[in-house]
């Protein structure tokens, strides 16, 4: 998918079903990836700005320029309570585009963090504040506020499709992207993920193998698998 639109905010976005978000931030990175059929996660350089970092809510979009940071003002005036910012880049870029003194502007706003594939800075700062981060990297260097981007447009963010109103989703494990029509359905699924491994959990606190719970140890012969004394 390439970037098209430039120069355009829009002010009126579908967001996914409240309830649903509110279901999905209950459930992992990983448990919601693989409930929704192992699709939607980014790419694994975006990390949390410090450890404990986690979000859940509905996407505001913004396409930045290299360098430029002047899209994520114009968002700010978008976010709802609830919003997560998820920006991208028309190229590559490493800069610091966002920091403590944008952070307190969103956070009034009711959002509740950032996925940007690009740089921040102001680490300790945003840590303090408890206001989720996950970047491409941590880079003090500065940017502008020169050229035009976009607001509430689809963007390919770290290489998954992020459109207004899907839900996003950031732990430790990576940041993944549930479309918003698909926000109720997987997080039905994910909560019978969630019981299934429970019950899994509880055999293997007995001891129990892999092997045995899966049914492995036939395929393993009959790929010659030995055990050997």
């Amino acid at each position: 998918m390439e970037h098209t639109e430039i120069g355009v905010v829009h002010t009126s976005i579908d967001r996914a079903d409240p309830g649903a978000v509110a279901a999905l931030s209950a459930f992992g990175v990983a448990t919601i990836h693989e409930a929704m059929g192992r699709v939607g996660l980014m790419r694994p350089y975006l990390r949390p700005v410090y450890p404990k970092a986690r979000l859940c809510g509905t996407a505001v979009t913004v396409l930045l320029q290299p360098g430029d940071n002047w899209m994520l003002h114009v968002a700010a005036e978008q976010i709802r309570e609830g919003d997560v910012v998820v920006a991208a880049c028309t190229t590559e870029s490493e800069d610091g585009f966002f920091g403590e003194l944008l952070a307190t502007s969103f956070r009034a706003r009711g959002c509740k963090g950032l996925v940007i594939d690009g740089g921040v800075r102001d680490a300790v700062d945003l840590e303090e504040m408890d206001f989720p981060v996950f970047s491409r990297t941590i880079n003090a260097k500065g940017t502008v506020k020169a050229t035009l981007g976009s607001v509430n447009v689809p963007v390919v963010c770290a290489n998954a499709l992020v459109r207004p109103g899907d839900v996003v989703v950031a732990d430790s494990d990576g940041v993944v992207v549930v479309p918003r029509e698909r926000a109720v359905e997987v997080a039905a699924a994910s909560a019978r993920r969630e019981a299934k491994e429970e019950g899994k959990r509880a055999q293997f606190r007995t001891g129990e193998l892999g092997l045995d719970m899966y049914d492995m140890r036939g395929p393993l012969a009959e790929l010659g698998l030995r055990y050997e004394d």
